[in-house]
């Protein structure tokens, strides 16, 4: 209870320290309008006066173009003045405002005041009160790609805005000529004009800047984090900010980059899982081109499911999650793969030490189709071959994924896309005995333009996840087979209904199917065959949110999603007592309604800019999560059980409220991000003492529900241009919970909670064919609970476990290494080698901590530390043409 105190208090300071930051900030700015000038002006041009003001005062102003180029002019005769005084005096009866921020002075021009237009419309299009939309498609000239989050800027105006997850943008003008500039990341800027007296189609292709990819630069001006909207909490990661971080293995992995940034912590020693704000694994929904991913693993959690070649994006929502994602607690994990190329036809690839890859991807038809094909597999299991023992070389040790999509312009209103993922994980042992498991997605798109101002994306989303499990001998066999699969109909629209408010509104209907455990057994095996019941329910949703523009300075987002979860027939329900003993059962015909659980999940968010390069953020979400991950150890397995919400598992529940505070420092070379939070649940899930749940029994009678809290506070620093590129990042955190029958029902510390997690990353551009790269990790140890005692019974040893996680793992700390060198690069073909060493000062980190008698003195207890990697070399080769 005392580090839970400590956090607590530190938290507390922080926020105080922070308000009281801003409060000093804003303090600094009314200074400057205190302070006293004398100066006379006569009919002087509004700029060169506000020039003559500050050489007199110190005070610098900032402005737009518009107030720059103005031929207002303005005459004041002031004597030991307040500024405030002078510039209320000189602007009176002018369409102008000031106000303060940070230590300058903001001049706009107040178009509500301004009488007459300096010039028509066509000159000074603000003035208009005729509107039009402009509207389009970004995408990369070089493969025809959809550019997400690429900003349309609207020069010499506050009018800006970002493409969709599909390139899609649309933004409402006043009527007149405008100049358009687009930015993407590692693309050059593309400028045009608009003549907007009508609604105007503007799609626009996007060029490669060769000398920013050159760079390798972890980030660009271009994707610095968006400080006017009110979406906190969100990561987002183009897969070249990953190509240099020094991973396990060589294998390059969007998660375990992920799992470097702040609230974002790993589940164990080079384990793909992760936990975010004090939420447990299965409160992460995975979704990949929409469809959710059950065990994102690979090789029990050492690699990711997502081969790098072919992923195009990756958003993280830690908080505040926008109102069509729904169905987990913690966060949205969203990955878009690539479209593939409609321009040329393309390979590249890579092999490594235990894995190789490739990528083929071209145009069915140029401009209008293209595929993409990217495979992936591993080869360990080659050099089992070469040992002398026939089981060893007999033995299968390996995964494979296939990524496969297409799509289709079907005018210019319209787009279909086919996307699948196709992954599976091979552990046997000379044909005797083994595991298999593995995810497979479908996902069928339709993009449809309506208008210039309405977008639709309509999705038919197939998911499934399995594992069989197979024990042979000559005399017996058992094979063990669990899965779950899903159906999901989605229709998303967005609406972009006025310069003001943009709104997103939809529905998506899920009917999951749930086989927990099936059992066949044959011969004198022991086992029975025996099979659980199937589960089957339906998951409703419709959601509407509203991005809206209060002010130049403000903005909210608001909106309510609400869901409906449905157990159907058929299948037998029951009816618990307080130590977990059924007392009665239920049985339902197939279609019968057992329950529907309605939960109403609104969402808001508020950003507040203090000024050009500084906001702060507010939002408040609440999350509802129906299926539930039975797991008994941190890190992922394949055969942790999936079960839904019943009449006795409740839907798991979350509310979060998040502050934030946000600077771009320098000349945009640094941001700084700070965001606390806290979170309650509701409904959480633990075992009972002694539970298994591989049992007969109904799964409900191993398990106790409760409630739970995270609170903590996260730091992000990151340098983002230059041959020194990086970042620095710092979680402090607690993570508990509170279910009667654990721990004589007091607060516990949750599996995940770990106080400390630090990551600093850094690359390091050496020369033009060079780059270094290295990260180090600090962790505190997990929760955990080791024996206080034990007892002999007819001459063995039985360990006696008290308080639940009230022990801890040691500290946990690494240092990664890595290096590329470029080889070849040309227009048509490229290559590199990658070398990195993980671990590189040999750390003997505890993978986990088991105890024995010991073998000199059985009367005393030793504990066994098991360490995983040591020094772990790789070097892989990497090429594209």
């Amino acid at each position: 209870m005392k580090s839970n105190g400590s956090v607590r208090f530190l938290t507390l300071i922080t926020l105080i320290l922070l308000l009281l930051a801003l409060a000093q900030v804003r303090a600094q700015a009314q200074e400057q309008l205190t302070r006293k000038i004398t100066i006379t002006l006569k009919d002087e041009i509004l700029k060169n006066a506000l020039d003559k003001i500050t050489s007199v005062s110190g005070v610098k102003f900032t402005y737009n173009e518009l107030v720059a180029k103005s031929k207002i002019t303005i005459s004041v005769n002031a004597k030991d003045k307040p500024l405030s005084a002078v510039l209320t005096t000189a602007f009176a009866g002018q369409p102008l405002q000031f106000s303060a921020l940070d230590k300058e002075i903001f001049i706009r021009l107040d178009l509500a005041k301004e009488k007459k237009p300096e010039a028509g419309p066509a000159a000074n299009p603000v003035t208009s009160l005729e509107k039009h939309t402009l509207s389009g498609t970004i995408k990369s000239a070089a493969t025809g790609e959809t550019l997400i989050a690429a900003t349309i800027r609207v020069a010499d105006t506050k009018f800006a805005t970002l493409s969709n997850e599909y390139g899609f943008y649309s933004i409402t003008l006043p009527k007149g000529n405008y100049n358009i500039e687009v930015k993407a990341v590692g693309a050059k800027s593309y400028k045009a004009k608009a003549d907007l007296d009508k609604n105007i189609v503007l799609n626009v292709a996007l060029d490669d800047d060769l000398n920013e990819l050159e760079t390798v630069t972890i980030t660009t001006k271009a994707s610095k984090r968006d400080i006017e909207s009110p979406q906190m909490g969100m990561e987002r990661l183009s897969i070249s900010e990953t190509k240099n971080v020094p991973v396990l293995l060589g294998e390059r992995d969007v998660i375990k980059t992920l799992q470097l940034l702040p609230g974002v912590k790993t589940s164990g020693e080079g384990s793909g899982g992760f936990f975010v704000r004090g939420g447990s694994a299965d409160q992460n929904m995975i979704l990949l081109d929409e469809a959710p991913v059950y065990n994102a693993t690979h090789l029990l959690g050492f690699f990711s499911t997502f081969n790098s070649d072919a992923i195009k994006n990756v958003t993280l929502y830690k908080s505040g999650m926008p109102a069509q994602y729904g169905g987990a607690l913690s966060s949205v994990l969203d990955v878009k793969m690539n479209d593939g190329n409609n321009q040329k036809f393309g390979v590249s690839g890579g092999i490594g030490l235990i894995a190789a890859r490739i990528n083929v991807e071209g145009p069915i038809q140029k401009d209008k189709s293209s595929f993409l094909i990217s495979a992936r597999r591993t080869y360990a299991d080659m050099f089992l071959k070469l040992s002398s023992d026939s089981a060893t070389k007999n033995s299968q040790l390996y995964f494979y994924d296939i990524n496969l999509k297409a799509n289709y312009f079907l005018g210019e209103k319209d787009r279909l896309f086919i996307s699948g993922y196709f992954g599976k994980d091979i552990l046997k042992s000379d044909n005797l005995s083994g595991i298999d498991w593995g995810n497979a997605t479908s996902t069928i798109r339709w993009n449809h333009i309506f208008s210039s101002k309405l977008f639709s994306n309509t999705s038919l989303i197939f998911s499934n996840y399995n594992y069989k499990i197979q024990s042979n001998s000559d005399e017996s066999s058992v094979r063990l087979f669990s899965q779950i699969r899903d159906w999901n109909f989605k229709e998303d629209l967005q609406w972009y209904a006025n310069d003001r408010n943009t709104l997103s509104l939809g529905f998506n209907s899920i009917f999951h199917t749930i086989k927990p455990g099936e059992v066949q057994a044959n011969g004198d095996s022991g086992f029975i065959s025996q099979k659980l019941q199937d589960r089957y329910s339906m998951e409703n949703a419709v959601y509407l949110s509203n991005t809206w523009k209060a002010s130049t300075v403000l903005n909210f987002t608001y909106g309510l999603r609400v869901s409906a979860f449905s157990i159907l027939g058929k299948g037998e329900y029951y009816t618990l007592d307080t130590e977990g003993n059924v007392t009665s059962s239920t049985n339902y015909k197939p279609g019968d309604l057992v329950k529907t659980y309605v939960n109403l999940e609104p969402r808001f968010a508020a950003a507040l800019q203090l000024n050009s390069t500084t906001s702060i953020k507010a939002s408040y979400v609440r999350n509802a999560q129906n299926l539930h991950l039975i797991a008994n150890s941190n890190s992922s397995s394949p055969t942790d059980r999936w079960v839904a919400s019943t009449n006795i598992i409740k839907p798991e529940l979350s509310d979060q409220v998040s502050l934030g505070y946000y600077k771009n420092l320098g000349t945009d070379a640094y941001e700084l991000t700070v965001e606390t939070y806290y979170k309650t649940l509701q409904n959480q899930i633990d075992y009972r003492n002694g539970a298994d749940i591989y049992t007969n029994r109904p799964i409900e009678t191993q398990l106790l529900f409760g409630k739970g809290r995270a609170y903590g506070i996260e730091f992000l620093i990151k340098k983002k241009t230059g041959r020194l590129t990086g970042w620095l990042a710092y979680t402090l955190s607690k993570t508990e919970r509170k279910i009667d029958g654990i721990n004589n029902n007091t607060w516990y510390n949750a599996r995940q909670d770990r106080t400390h997690d630090i990551s600093i990353v850094s690359m390091y551009q050496l020369s033009k064919r060079w780059s270094l790269s290295a990260n180090w990790v600090f962790a505190t140890g997990n929760a955990v609970t080791f024996p206080n005692a034990k007892y002999k019974m007819l001459g063995h040893s039985y360990f006696f476990f008290s308080e639940r996680n009230a022990d801890r793992m040691p500290s946990y700390h690494r240092l990664d290494l890595g290096a590329t060198r470029q080889l070849k690069q040309t227009k048509k073909f490229s290559s590199e080698l990658n070398f990195s060493l993980y671990n590189a000062y040999g750390r003997e980190n505890a993978y986990r901590i088991t105890f024995r008698d010991k073998e000199t003195d059985p009367n005393r207890t030793e504990a066994i530390r098991t360490t995983l990697f040591r020094f772990v070399p790789s070097i892989s080769y990497n090429f594209k043409f």
